[in-house]
Parts: C-alpha cells; sequence; structure tokens
C-alpha cells in the first residue's frame, strides 16, 4: 500500500503538462499509488472518485477512476470529442478539497486511453463521468477548475457554504 501527498493549490507542480507514457511498466506502481492514495481520501474526506498522476507528484499521463462501481485505469488519455452541449456545475478537487468552483462542462465526450497492456481503448461518457474525465484530463494538461470558474465573483464557495446552500435549495429533478 502506497498512499501518496495531495500536491496541493500553490504548488507549481499542478501547472505541469504531464509527459506520455511510452514504456507501459513505468505507470504501474503510479496507478497502484493512485489507487491506494484514492481510497485514503475517501476514507477521509468521504467523497471522490478519480484521480491524475500529477495530483500525486508524477507528471506522467496517467489516471485513475472509480465510479458506478466500475474502476478505469487510464494511460495516455486523450479527449477525442467533446459535445457542443454544455450543463453548469459546483466542481470539488482532491488538490483544494474545501474549495468549490462553478463551471461548464460538456455534455459528453469520448476518450481515448491505454491499458496497462498497451491497447487502445474508447469511451464515451455522459454528464457525471462525463465532466469527471474533462477534470481529470486537465490535470493531465495544468488546467485547474478554477481556471474555468465561470465568473470570478460569485463562481467560488467553500465546501461547508456550498452545502448549507444546497439543503436550503435542493437541485431540481424534474
Amino acid at each position: 500500500m502506497a498512499i501518496r501527498r495531495i500536491v496541493e493549490l500553490g504548488d507549481p507542480l499542478l501547472r505541469v503538462v504531464s509527459a506520455e507514457v511510452t514504456e507501459m511498466s513505468a505507470a504501474f506502481s503510479t496507478l497502484d499509488d493512485l489507487r491506494d492514495t484514492l481510497h485514503e481520501f475517501q476514507r477521509v474526506q468521504g467523497f471522490g472518485r478519480g484521480i491524475a498522476a500529477i495530483q500525486i507528484g508524477v507528471p506522467q499521463r496517467v489516471i485513475y477512476i472509480e465510479i458506478e462501481g466500475r474502476i478505469f485505469e487510464l494511460i495516455n488519455p486523450v479527449l477525442t470529442r467533446m459535445s457542443a452541449g454544455k450543463f453548469r456545475m459546483w466542481d470539488d478537487c482532491f488538490s483544494f478539497p474545501n474549495l468549490m468552483v462553478e463551471l461548464e462542462r460538456s455534455e459528453s465526450v469520448t476518450l481515448r486511453y491505454q491499458d496497462r497492456r498497451g491497447e487502445w481503448h474508447e469511451i464515451e461518457a455522459e454528464r457525471a463521468f462525463s465532466e469527471l474525465l474533462q477534470h481529470e484530463v486537465d490535470h493531465l494538461d495544468g488546467v485547474l477548475s478554477i481556471d474555468r470558474a465561470l465568473d470570478p465573483r460569485t463562481s467560488f464557495a467553500t465546501r461547508t457554504q456550498y452545502l448549507r446552500t444546497l439543503e436550503k435549495n435542493p437541485p431540481r429533478t424534474d
């Protein structure tokens, strides 16, 4: 088990563009560390679905995701299609877990990636999975959700304030 320290907002490493993985075995220990670090973050913070290698200080194009009971180990992920349709959302991040950022993401995306054997696969994702893929690929490109804020005056909230507001005004489901 290798739980790694999560790189936090303000560390210039979060702005580094991650390098392509050319030797698949170089990503194996990174994927294992990402899994262990994700599980520890979930245990401590109570949320979390995915993490990019740069967030544990490894500038490789590697992402680990657990969503809807499925595990995705993404090596050299590339967004090949992003829908023109967008939706607004409040985003959070392991690198600044107490800050929420309002932004827009594409409704759906297509992502190509390699697995541990180096074989290419394609994922089509919508809404929650789509935004998560966009968030994690942004990390690999040195882009943070704060860079995508809709309005620098009103698109930020602490997690506590966000939850208070959500409690008073639950999202519509119709």
